[in-house]
This record gives C-alpha cells, structure tokens and sequence, in this order.
C-alpha cells in the first residue's frame, strides 16, 4: 500500500516537472499539428472539407504567431527582422487570396502546381540559407598547409549536413519541376524530348544524388572543420537539382500531368519536413509528413485509376507527342441528335446518368447542370453524377465544380458503383468528357490509354455527347464511343445546350 502511494506521487512530481519544461510554443506546435491531422481527415468527407481546411488554416496560423512571438534561442531572446517578417506574410498572404478568388475552376489544377512550386523553393532557399548562416558564424584556420573553415555548429547538430542537402535537392527539383508542370497546364510549355532522354535522366539523377552523397560524407561532424571548396560544392547542388527537375517533368505527356502534380507534392512535403528537422520544428515537421505521405497515396490511387504504374506514368510519355498520330485516326461516321430529340429522350427516360467533364469546367456550365438536374428530377427522371477518379484534370476536381452549383453530394456516384448501374441506365449525358469514357481503355491493346479503367457508359440504352467539336481530349487520341450506333454527337457549348435543353424540356 505505502509503495503504491510512493509511486503515485513520484508520478505526480514528475508530471509537474514535465509540465514546467513544457513552452507554450511547444504547446502551440502540438496544437498547430493535431489541427492539421484533423483537418485531413475532414477532408475525406465533402461535408466536411470546407471545415477542414479552415481547421488546418487556424493551426498554420497559430504555428506562425507562436514562431515569431515565442520563439528563443541561446542566442537571442526572441526573432528579429520583423518587419521584413510581417512585410512578406502581408506580400504572399495577399497575393494568394487574390489568386485564389481570382482562377477559374479550370485553371485550379495549374494553381497547385504553382503553389506547390512555391513550398519546394522554400525548402530549397532554406537549406541554402542555413549553409550561409553556417560559414558566416565560422573562422578560417589553417591545417597542415590547407586553409579550412571551423565551424562550431555542427559540434551540435552532425546530422544537419544530411538534412540540408536532402531538403535542397528534393525542394529544388520539386520547385523547377511544379514551375514547368504549371507552365505546361496553361499552354506555355510543350512537350519537349529526345532521344535517349530516358536514361540521360537517370544518369543526371545518379550523378545528383552521387555527389550529394559526397558532400555529406565529406562535410564535417564532431571534427567541426569545413572545406571552402565543400561550400562551393554544396551550392552547386543547386543548379543540378533544378536542371533535373525540369528535364523530369519536360516529357511527361499532359494527360499525366495531375500524377506528377501530385507527385511533386509529396517532394515538397518531404523537403518541408527536412526544413522542420533543420529547425526542430514540430509543426513544420509534422505538415511535411502529412503532405509527403498524402501526396504519396494520391500518386499511388491515380495510378491505380488509370490502372498503370508510376514508372510507366515517369517514362511512358501518356499523353505526350509520342501519340499525337492517333489524333488523327478516325473510326467511322458520327451521328449527329437534334436538339429537340434530345430534350425528348431525356425528359421521357425512366434513369438518366449525367458525365461531366472538362467541357463542362471550360464552359463555367455547373450551375445549367444542375438546372437541368432539377427539372427533370421534377418529372420524375431519376438522374445521378459519375464521377470518374480523374475527371476533369485532377481527383475531386468535377466534385468542387459541381459543390458549387448546390448539386447534392449523394448524387455524385463513383466509377465502380456507376459503372453497375449503367446496363439499367435509359441515357448517358456526357458533357464534355472524353478519354474518361473512350471504350478504347478495353478493346484497343495499341491505345495508350488501353487498361486505364473508364465510365462504361457504352453499356446503357443511349448515349448522347455533347462537344464543341470532334477534336481529340487530353490524351490526343480518338475516342471510339463517338463512332457507336447507340452514340448520339449533340455539338456546342456546354452552356447554352443545357440552357437550351432547358427550354426544350419546359415546352414538352
């Protein structure tokens, strides 16, 4: 009895001592990162996800405000600098809601890109600027003849070397890379490839990840001493990691694009949780990993969308110049629907499945479809969304769009669940998807796209497409649904056809 009573308060004493070392900017920290975990989570759920990022929001907001009031050190009470601080959180803060409020819904994808540059080139600036603070706190001392730098900092900390190297390389790849992913989205940049660029890739990256290796091995630990010409050297990683983050993404084919989106994401991740080991920071530390390894799930789910795998998505080209011919193939003649026809079969069926589609984003025809949703729910049609993983140009993209025009989230069926439904289904409104619903996925063992799963939509009663023209998707390959009996080609923009659907539909 006495025993147990001795150890209860020795376990109470050193609770108090635990809390008495705990700073409030560790409390911070730890708050900041159960914010972001919970914030993710939410975001699983469409209900949801709005709360979760503001969730996620609160917590960056509170690691910021901690950081800059609270943080200390042997050697200076408190940050300085605060202007420049509060002057460039003023500058991004600002220039992001403007982006923000100021994109299109199909421009969204570009946007990541750009922002997810913007976090590897801090990692990188960080790795770069640590380096500096380094030889600026270092004397120069000759040994045997050779003059070398003594720097007592990594009497502290002999894992930093490793750390900054790691964040410059993965932060300066995923920057150059994210940049000409951006540029390529928007149309500035095509695809750009020559032979026997495979392997030079993967000797450039050899010879990267080679000579980091020496740096680190060379650097210091214990001994404190620092070649001039290692300085050198390390700033030289800086080059070579944004000339192979370029040529890496250079001849990835626009329809890959969103994977490599995605897998630039988790670089920028990992280098961001580098910069968190380099600054003992919780909260940086842990947004890198939740970034990093959700970044790495999304990569490894789009693949398994499009059922391919990540190598073959790196050096396969999907979607590039390499099958621009099939463009230009066609599989017969199209046959065109009137536009009172249509408004006919679809306020008469029994089930209609509605396939939005980047046409659908371009148009800015959301809040039509939903529109069109209403009334002919008003008729009694049952009508549903499928929703393919990488509809539009990236997962939860035509989710977004259509959240936005109020369209009911159990409305919205996945590719397994509307692909069971689609034999019962009477017609198949497909608004500007294309290699989504291209039947060539299954038959055609040349296409490009063959073993990438897609919407059956070939298996219901009727199909009906609307398009502006019969220029080939994302893929540049023809799609061979339009060539079907039971397809229907309804041409024009997304918009004005629904509106149009719309009033056909009122006057029956």
């Amino acid at each position: 009895m006495h025993l147990s009573v001795f150890s209860y308060i020795l376990r109470y004493l050193a609770g108090i001592q635990l809390l008495m070392e705990f700073s409030l900017l560790t409390l911070l920290y730890i708050i900041a990162s159960v914010s972001f975990i919970l914030g993710l989570k939410m975001l699983s759920s469409p209900e949801k996800a709005r709360r979760g990022n503001q969730l996620a929001g609160f917590g960056m907001a509170l690691a910021i405000v901690g950081t800059i009031f609270l943080y200390s050190d042997e050697e200076t009470l408190q940050l300085g600098n605060l202007g420049w601080i509060f002057g460039g959180l003023a500058l991004g803060s600002g220039a992001g809601w403007l982006m923000a409020k100021k994109v299109k819904m199909t421009a969204m994808p570009e946007m990541v890109s750009l922002f997810n540059g913007m976090g590897g080139a801090c990692a990188l600036i960080i790795s770069a600027a640590e380096m500096h603070h380094m030889v600026s706190h270092s004397v120069s001392l000759s040994i045997n003849g050779t003059e070398r730098i003594y720097d007592p900092l990594f009497d502290l900390a002999p894992g930093m070397m490793l750390v900054m190297v790691a964040g410059l390389v993965i932060g300066g790849v995923s920057f150059a890379g994210s940049v000409v992913a951006w540029a390529k989205l928007n149309g500035r940049v095509k695809d750009l490839s020559f032979r026997g660029q495979t392997w030079f890739n993967l000797l450039l990256l050899l010879f990267v990840l080679a000579f980091a290796a020496f740096i680190v091995a060379s650097m210091p630990t214990a001994e404190g001493y620092l070649s001039g010409n290692m300085v050198t050297m390390f700033y030289l990683l800086i080059p070579l990691a944004l000339l192979y983050g370029i040529l890496f993404v250079m001849p990835i084919g626009g329809a890959d694009m969103p994977v490599v989106i995605s897998l630039l994401n988790s670089f920028t991740g990992v280098a961001a949780a580098c910069a968190g080991f380099l600054y003992n920071n919780k909260a940086m530390l842990t947004g890198g990993i939740l970034v990093g390894a959700a970044g790495t799930l999304l990569t490894i789910l789009m693949c398994r969308a499009m059922n391919r795998s990540l190598m073959n998505v790196l050096i396969g080209s999907f979607g590039g110049h390499k099958h621009d011919h099939a463009a230009t193939t066609t599989a017969g003649s199209v046959k065109q629907v009137q536009l009172s026809d249509a408004s006919m079969v679809l306020a008469y069926a029994s089930k209609v499945y509605i396939v939005p589609g980047y046409g659908l984003a371009v148009a800015q025809a959301q809040h039509a479809c939903n529109d069109l949703e209403k009334l002919l729910v008003q008729r009694g049609v049952d009508v549903k969304y499928a929703i393919h993983p990488v509809a539009g140009r990236m997962p939860g993209h035509m989710n977004v769009l259509l959240a936005e025009s109020d369209v009911a989230y159990d409305k919205l069926i996945e590719m397994d669940d509307a692909n069971a439904e689609m034999p019962h289904t009477d017609v198949v409104l497909v608004l500007g998807a294309n290699d989504v619903v291209n039947p060539a996925a299954k038959t055609d063992t040349e296409s490009p796209i063959y073993g990438m799963p897609i919407l059956e939509v070939d298996k219901a009663r009727m199909v009906i497409v609307n398009k502006r023209s019969m220029k080939p998707g994302y893929a540049g390959i023809d799609n061979l649904l339009f060539y079907q009996p039971k397809t229907s080609m309804l041409f024009g923009d997304a918009k004005k056809v629904l509106q149009d659907l719309i009033a056909e539909i009122k006057n029956i």
